[in-house]
């Protein structure tokens, strides 16, 4: 384990939570630090996407949808009000990725810090979760061979 092996852990983090995670194992780091670099790459991304996230709304929303009018008649907006910041902050990160789901909650009207606390709280959970799936997947295969 080497801070090279940190750092890329951390880079793949701010790209894909789901690249990361295997990648450390892939470079035999401890899975605590694999769990926790990797949820710290995840909400730097997730972050940045927020704090710039205005410009990203503005951008999304002419692209997509052409006016305010056309996002809340469609499916998504629907289920936007349905499930809010926490379904989106608790799922994403598993879904579609940490960046790309704080772009969704900024395009659809999120409150940037309630966004960002719980892309926060699923990016953490997902990290453990994933990281222990990891680590008793390598420890049966182990125990298998």
């Amino acid at each position: 384990m080497s801070l090279e092996s940190i750092f890329i852990i951390f880079v793949a983090s701010v790209v894909e939570l789901w690249l990361a995670i295997p990648l450390g194992f892939v470079m035999k780091v401890n899975p605590i630090l694999i769990a926790t670099v990797s949820a710290a790459g995840a909400i730097l991304s997730a972050a940045l996407v927020t704090i710039l996230g205005d410009n990203l709304r503005n951008r999304l929303l002419k692209w997509k949808y052409g006016d305010e009018k056309s996002l809340k008649e469609s499916r998504l907006y629907k289920i936007w009000n349905k499930y809010g910041p926490v379904g989106l902050g608790l799922l994403s990160p598993l879904l579609f990725g940490a960046p790309l789901g704080a772009a969704v909650g900024i395009a659809l009207g999120a409150e940037k810090e309630r966004l960002l606390l719980w892309m926060s709280i699923g990016i953490i959970l997902w990290s453990i979760g994933l990281t222990i799936a990891g680590d008793m997947g390598l420890l049966a295969i182990e125990n298998m061979v």
